[in-house]
């Protein structure tokens, strides 16, 4: 028998399958929606149970146009605080003139737009899973985050930041790592957010426990 009890992993609360294809997963409230099912623009990809607490996501996105080169990758069961703000790379200037005035964009000035080569571009930014971002947070251009990170309220992040890491402030700097390395690699190998909906119910007790020595056992079990 494992360290921490898994049994009746099947049973569903209140004999309800869990859909990453609705829109709003708590019954009567609609202020927190999975957002997947709510995207359509084809340079936002998030996975399944990824959630916001607000009543719409895109919005949350500025910067972002039908010309833009980027994309804004979200993992699965990503947890999204309100007021978070994701700013896409058509934010940036160019930096490398005296100027940093966006002539070219606006109707009368005679300006062509600078070359891709002059404007700053930082690729496309990815959420990796099971990621918290807590509310007001702001996420720059570019930036990686890592599964299993938490990014504390009012930060900016501006810099990528490993799996399982705390990180806080404006610029956020790193506070510690969740976890030591062996169970920071044994989530990493396990993704657990990658199993099926059943195995993932089943999983709660392991996923939920505080005894991160157990989890560890229990891990290593079904990684052999």
């Amino acid at each position: 028998m494992s360290e921490i009890d898994v049994r009746g992993g099947n049973k569903m609360k209140n004999g309800k399958i869990p859909d990453p294809n609705v829109i709003h997963p708590i019954e009567g409230y609609d202020k927190e929606i999975y957002v997947k099912p709510t995207i359509q623009n084809p340079n936002i990809i998030v996975g399944d149970f990824t959630y916001i607490a607000d009543s719409e996501f895109e919005s949350h996105i500025t910067n972002f146009y039908p010309w833009s080169r980027d994309k804004l990758i979200i993992g699965k069961f990503c947890q999204i605080a309100a007021g978070v703000e994701f700013i896409m790379n058509d934010a940036n200037h160019q930096m490398s003139a005296v100027s940093t005035f966006p002539f070219y964009t606006l109707e009368g000035w005679d300006m062509d737009a600078p070359a891709a080569s002059d404007m700053p571009f930082k690729g496309d930014t990815v959420i990796g899973n099971d990621v918290w971002i807590g509310q007001n947070a702001v996420i720059l251009p570019g930036v990686n985050i890592g599964d299993g990170a938490i990014i504390g309220a009012n930060s900016v992040v501006g810099s990528n930041i490993a799996p399982y890491t705390i990180v806080a402030g404006n610029p956020a700097k790193v506070i510690r790592k969740r976890f030591d390395e062996e169970l920071i690699d044994l989530m990493l190998r396990f993704k657990w957010w990658d199993k099926s909906i059943t195995e993932i119910n089943e999983l709660i007790p392991i996923l939920t426990s505080s005894d991160l020595e157990k989890v560890k056992t229990e891990l290593k079990a079904r990684l052999d």
